[in-house]
């Protein structure tokens, strides 16, 4: 799993929108089947304006949105050959047991076959593998966002 010329580690500022897709955009240049992306910050801190542009850089089909009330929604391979499963684990954490609900989606099944990409995911998303990137995303007072992004290699 690489970073693609995405520096990690670093705090980068998104002024716009455009700015957060096209980071997740070059990230994406990096990633293939098998790899997971975990997304941290607050509401409207740019988590699913990330994966769009992950999704564009994927090259996969379909419209990318916050997948909230179906939990994961699975965006089919494009020219790239990588499908891509976008997971929003903010309802998990309501539950009791948040990683029995995790296994329930077969998530580590997408992993082999697919970029598996899960917003809220921090402190959730991590047991699916043993290395994954972490995506650190907040807004700041002035509307611009800022990302960290992590390369996360369990012991």
């Amino acid at each position: 799993m690489s970073a693609a010329g995405v520096p990690v580690d670093t705090a980068l500022e998104l002024p716009d929108v455009a700015d957060t897709e096209a980071l997740g955009e070059r990230l994406a240049a990096g990633l293939t089947a098998g790899d997971l992306v975990v997304l941290s910050g607050p509401l409207g801190a740019g988590k699913t304006a990330f994966v769009r542009g992950l999704a564009r850089g994927l090259g996969v089909t379909g419209p990318v949105t916050s997948p909230t009330f179906v939990i994961a929604r699975e965006h089919r391979a494009g020219p790239r050959g990588v499908p891509l499963v976008h997971v929003d684990a903010y309802r998990l954490g309501m539950a009791a047991d948040v990683a029995a609900e995790l296994d329930d989606l077969d998530l580590d099944t997408d992993l082999a076959d697919a970029v598996v990409a899960v917003e809220w995911g921090e402190g959730v998303a991590e047991r699916l593998s043993a290395r994954h990137l972490l995506v650190r995303l907040h807004r700041r007072p002035d509307d611009v966002r800022v990302a960290t992004v992590v390369r996360v290699e369990a012991p």
